[in-house]
């Protein structure tokens, strides 16, 4: 499940979680607590931003490569540019996790394969919106701005 972002050498992403101590009073008469921290693994990964882009183009309408491929350029406005292999990489990892699934269209021509998210990644998708939104907000509030959007 963690190919879509860098992960760290154990293979998952975690979160440092402060464990308490009971408050003991020192020598001096000052209440002391030790805090001790501990890794605690998550199943929440970061998405990488082609395939944050992938699962936002997929969750208007089925598409099939090519204007995939054409909307993750202009949902990018432009910074992002796959090439066919990406793009078919990623599909195929998609599809594998159950994120994305095959669409038949039947208004095409030629014989396109065409994708649509499923709930699964959707859910990831909203996931991500929501790990990013805490993050931009978080950074907002260090820098003293009024209000992340």
């Amino acid at each position: 499940m963690g190919r879509h972002a860098g992960e760290c050498a154990a293979g998952f992403f975690g979160t440092v979680e402060p464990s308490f101590a009971q408050p003991v009073v020192d020598r001096t008469g000052f209440l002391v607590q030790h805090v001790t921290m501990r890794h605690v693994a998550t199943d929440v990964k970061p998405l990488s931003e082609p395939v944050v882009l992938i699962l936002t183009s997929l969750a208007s309408m089925p598409k099939h490569g090519y204007a995939l491929l054409k909307d993750v350029e202009l949902l990018s406005e432009g910074r992002v540019r796959l090439s066919t292999g990406t793009l078919y990489g990623a599909i195929r990892r998609l599809l594998e996790d159950g994120w994305i699934e095959r669409f038949e269209q039947q208004d095409t021509s030629r014989d396109k394969q065409a994708y649509r998210v499923t709930a699964k990644g959707k859910a990831q998708l909203n996931s991500e919106i929501a790990r990013l939104r805490h993050l931009v907000q978080a950074a907002a509030m260090r820098l003293g701005l009024k209000r992340a959007r």
